[in-house]
């Protein structure tokens, strides 16, 4: 499943001057492609998901739509993302690729339909 990757950290580097340590400096082994060296300096500085769920839908055939972000978001906003997720609704028709929520918490990743939802 993947390569073993390890980063190994500079010397000096702690949580308090994580934000202006230069992702180059990091030594990353075990990767047996270029992007997984790549992979590991982004997902050490800055780790950022894909989000799938479901929304609710009104008067459609279905009560839910599936949905994911169109790209990755910060990992720590996904709770905060969900949380708004779950409060949001949408009218039927719905059609895959529909923007259901535009630039969630101001990411600049939009929230899509992942599947087409008739109305009932």
């Amino acid at each position: 499943m993947g390569c073993q990757l390890e980063v190994t950290l500079p010397q000096g580097y702690n949580e308090q001057n994580a934000a202006t340590t230069d992702p180059s400096l990091f030594g990353v082994t075990g990767n047996a492609c270029k992007r997984g060296d790549s992979y590991a300096r982004k997902e050490f500085t800055t780790p950022t998901r894909t989000l799938t769920c479901t929304i609710a839908v009104q008067k459609g055939a279905r009560a839910l739509v599936s949905a994911k972000t169109k790209g990755d978001v910060p990992k720590e906003k996904l709770l905060d993302c969900m949380q708004l997720v779950r409060r949001t609704t949408v009218l039927a028709p719905v059609h895959e690729g529909d923007v259901l929520i535009q630039d969630i918490l101001g990411t600049g990743v939009d929230v899509i339909a992942g599947e087409d939802v008739p109305v009932k």
